[in-house]
């Protein structure tokens, strides 16, 4: 079985993946702080909560924006699995697209693997909502095309609150209407409908600057929000980045 990383700003998501199944999925906060031994006891436990054992993983994959945090990912991998991990942006990965530009994290690779698989032969945009918002473009050959990173709802609603006397800190929800009668009701209008609005006006734009018909589907802790709130996005798709990784990984090692 494979065990798939993801350390992103926010949190550090573990697959445990068994052919094509994914067999148990967990979130932790990301710490750069945290070591070896505190991943794998955490791990370990809900692991055989789901009944999972780990003599059975004999593979790892790492996809890491926390350059700190990697060590002891590595280390985890290491000393609890007895593998030596694969981890995106060394030497010995192989991503089998194309990417063009310079500077697209982990995360955004296995999202364009993950897309290009999942939709073959399909222009895309895939919309992550995490620390931030991100649009990856990815053509009809699946590699990736660029796109546009832009600040994460929970970071704007930090920023609103952090530089206010009196707004409160809330959580993202869909308002019952856009004319709030409240200063809360009115904070949930503006985050809310104001994100639907970026989303339409960014997926407007790229669409306009592709010049083609593209599909667009979101990802990340915070899509199921905004689920039918707007009709350009099409589709939900939870699990493309560990998708992505384990296609990373068969890529690589094939």
């Amino acid at each position: 079985m494979l065990l798939a990383i993801n350390a992103n700003n926010t949190n550090v998501k573990f697959g445990v993946i068994d052919g094509d199944r994914i067999v148990g999925e967990w979130r932790q906060h990301t710490s750069a702080m945290r070591t070896a031994d505190e991943h794998a006891v955490w791990l370990m436990q809900l692991m055989a909560i789901e009944k999972i054992d780990p003599e059975q993983i004999t593979d790892a994959i790492i996809a890491s924006v926390v350059p700190q945090a990697t060590f002891n990912l590595r280390r985890l991998c290491q000393r609890y699995f007895g593998t030596e991990p694969l981890i995106l942006g060394e030497p010995n990965v192989r991503y089998g697209i194309q990417i063009k530009g310079q500077g697209a994290g982990a995360d955004r690779i296995c999202n364009t693997v993950g897309a290009s698989v999942l939709f073959p032969r399909t222009p895309l945009i895939v919309v992550d909502f995490g620390t931030a918002t991100t649009f990856d473009v990815v053509d009809e050959e699946g590699s990736y095309c660029g796109g546009v990173i832009a600040p994460g709802i929970n970071l704007s609603i930090e920023a609103l609150v952090n530089a206010t006397a009196l707004l409160p800190r809330i959580v993202v929800e869909r308002p019952t209407h856009v004319i709030g009668t409240n200063t809360v009701d009115c904070m949930h209008s503006g985050v809310f409908w104001g994100y639907v609005g970026l989303i339409e006006g960014i997926v407007s734009r790229i669409r306009s600057e592709f010049a083609r018909p593209m599909k667009v589907i979101s990802t990340g802790g915070l899509a199921p929000v905004f689920d039918g709130a707007t009709n350009v996005i099409e589709q939900i798709v939870p699990d493309i980045t560990v998708r992505g990784l384990i296609e990373i990984f068969r890529r690589s090692k094939g």
